[in-house]
């Protein structure tokens, strides 16, 4: 009934809907199979996007071609800019989102691209011909064929449900399970492993008194995620609460845990080191009297609060009876409780970085079924594998970014080389190269490869040329304008700075620590002007100028660094190299060379447990 497509992606969830936009976009026809169309682009866990790292990413997404960076701005209801007490690379952006009004743009985006066809089923089979991907099988009876098909299957694989002493099968809550498809790919020879995530319960916000809260209003000058046109900044916000746990509270959790899953060996798997549990929190930090509870609205309008820092599979009623003495919540209704999930991974060191499996070929793996957790980390593998789905189908080399070219980079690289037994989730401080990778400058280093690539439009990359152009006008005007002492010292004065004796340029007082451009404006009126010619409006390029020349040692070191590791880089490993012949390798070294079959000698590097004389070994069996 169905024709046969060029890419087939099973999972509507984020991973999905990147993978899908972006193989569209560049030409392919593709097929979204998803077990319910209703559902797509759901905010399962909390309805909010970026965060430290993970804002750089939707960044870096946005900079590609991808759709969350856009979808997010349409649905924001509050945006901030987090860390920005630190320097740059640390700054990320966030937003709180209407949980329904993103599913929504999710879906009118991808009904609006014209390769995109939608099916209502669920998978529960591959069509596998001699090590070659040839489509899938449904659970209807269907068989849909395809060239290549990309899994991001979330949460849903052999999915299984706890709450308290019961569990249930399923995806998540209210939705089913997905069976099949871990079996028949242990067939075929992959590897499997379980992991377990959790949610909070969902409350009435008009229960809350949020007289006894912390208001957390969003940024006074909200920015937005998006570098396109197609987006507007928020005019106004909703704010968000905190609220903290008490010793009572955790009294309450406590008599629950015998007949928690966490503690009485229903859950046998691991959940994310980084996002615990409130009943792991009080169990490991039992020093602590209180833990911080982030309220946060799911939408403009609805009523339905989501309770952040309250993960729990616990019986419903403890959950009731332990949020009931939290500030603000002594009247509490529960709409929906928290449960944890357990759900079948692939350990990603079987995918090549382009992240086709390396058993079957054109199969491709991205999001949850990897390894990761949060939208963020998903959606960048989606866009990913939608991208290398259709350049392998086009006989195209594979699309690969470097570690000092994206957090993407890092994210797949750390995968694929170093694999993962727990939820992965992305840090600043899994980047080396982070001063690099800011969330300000990604469109700097990405939006011309999104161009190569078909994803980015000629209209968007004039919008990237006029931010260098300005960006070097202003850098150019302050290398030129001197300070008086007389202007600048009650400044540098104020600030702790030394004084100046006759003029310095301005970019030299920028360069200093606490001095930015906005006081070297308050106080030199010939600055002022003169940037006001160069382009007043265009606040990307003012921020792009300032940061390039307060760190220009920093980021011209990391640029050295980055050079020396990109030769490593370049050194190619032949895909079939017999690591069991070169007998000056350690027997750990084979063990894990012959395992991940890295593709450089970069790679290899990386890869825990191979020594720099394993590597000087690799270096003289290739003749370098």
């Amino acid at each position: 009934m169905l024709p046969k497509y060029d890419v087939i992606v099973v999972g509507g969830g984020h991973a999905g809907c990147e993978a899908a936009y972006a193989a569209a976009k560049m030409g392919s026809t593709v097929l979204l199979v998803t077990m319910n169309l209703q559902n797509i682009a759901q905010m399962s866990c909390n309805p909010a996007m970026g965060g430290v790292a993970k804002g750089q990413i939707v960044r870096e997404i946005d900079a590609l071609g991808g759709g969350s960076g856009m979808v997010t701005d349409k649905s924001a209801i509050q945006f901030k800019m987090l860390n920005l007490s630190k320097g740059p690379a640390m700054w990320s952006p966030r937003t709180q989102n209407d949980r329904m009004r993103f599913a929504e743009e999710w879906r009118l985006l991808l009904e609006r691209t014209e390769n995109v066809h939608f099916w209502q089923d669920m998978v529960n089979g591959l069509l596998v011909e001699d090590g070659k991907l040839k489509g899938v099988k449904t659970v209807i009876g269907m068989e849909i064929h395809a060239d290549a098909v990309v899994l991001t299957n979330g949460t849903f694989l052999n999915g299984l449900i706890h709450l308290g002493e019961k569990n249930f099968k399923g995806g998540r809550s209210g939705e089913g399970a997905s069976y099949g498809i871990t079996e028949q790919l242990v067939d075929l020879g992959f590897e499997t492993g379980r992991m377990k995530t959790g949610t909070p319960p969902r409350v009435d916000g008009r229960s809350l008194d949020y007289s006894k809260m912390e208001e957390q209003p969003g940024d006074e000058n909200p920015s937005k995620f998006s570098y396109w046109n197609e987006t507007e900044k928020l005019t106004k916000q909703r704010s968000c609460y905190i609220t903290y746990t008490n010793n009572k509270t955790h009294e309450i959790l406590r008599s629950g845990f015998d007949r928690s899953p966490m503690f009485n060996g229903a859950i046998k798997s691991v959940g994310p080191r980084y996002c615990p549990s409130i009943e792991d929190k009080i169990n490991r930090f039992a020093e602590r009297n209180r833990h911080q509870i982030f309220v946060e609205p799911e939408g403009w309008n609805t009523v339905e609060v989501y309770v952040n820092g309250f993960s729990t599979s616990l019986p419903e009623e403890v959950q009731y009876e332990a949020l009931k003495t939290i500030p603000g919540f002594e009247n509490v209704k529960m709409f929906r409780p928290g449960y944890a999930i357990e759900y079948d991974y692939f350990p990603p060191t079987q995918l090549k970085h382009s992240l086709e499996t390396k058993l079957v070929d054109n199969l491709f793996f991205a999001g949850q079924i990897n390894g990761t957790t949060g939208y963020e980390e998903a959606a960048s593998q989606g866009l990913m594998a939608g991208i290398n789905a259709h350049l392998k189908l086009n006989k195209k080399e594979p699309f690969i970014l470097g570690r000092s070219d994206a957090y993407i980079g890092v994210l797949v690289d750390d995968l694929i080389t170093k694999g993962t037994k727990e939820p992965y989730r992305m840090f600043t401080s899994r980047a080396e190269f982070r001063i690099l990778l800011r969330q300000d400058n990604a469109d700097l280093r990405l939006t011309r490869k999104g161009h190569e690539l078909g994803l980015i439009t000629d209209e968007q990359m004039e919008i990237v040329a006029t931010k260098v152009d300005v960006t070097n006008a202003i850098k150019s005007a302050l290398k030129k304008i001197s300070v008086a002492p007389e202007e600048v010292n009650p400044l540098l004065e104020e600030k702790g700075s030394s004084l100046i004796k006759q003029k310095q340029k301005a970019n030299g007082l920028l360069a200093r620590p606490h001095i930015s451009l906005a006081d070297l404006r308050s106080v030199s009126a010939k600055l002022d002007t003169k940037l006001r010619e160069v382009d007043q409006k265009n606040e990307d390029a003012l921020m792009q100028a300032e940061i390039q020349i307060k760190y220009d040692g920093y980021i011209s070191r990391e640029q050295e660094n980055a050079l020396k590791l990109n030769r490593l880089e370049e050194v190619k490993i032949p895909p079939q190299t017999d690591y069991s012949s070169l007998s000056s390798l350690s027997a750990e070294a084979v063990e894990k060379l012959s395992n991940i079959m890295p593709a450089t000698i970069g790679q290899a590097s990386r890869i825990s447990g191979v020594s720099p004389s394993d590597v000087s070994v690799l270096l003289v069996y290739l003749g370098r």
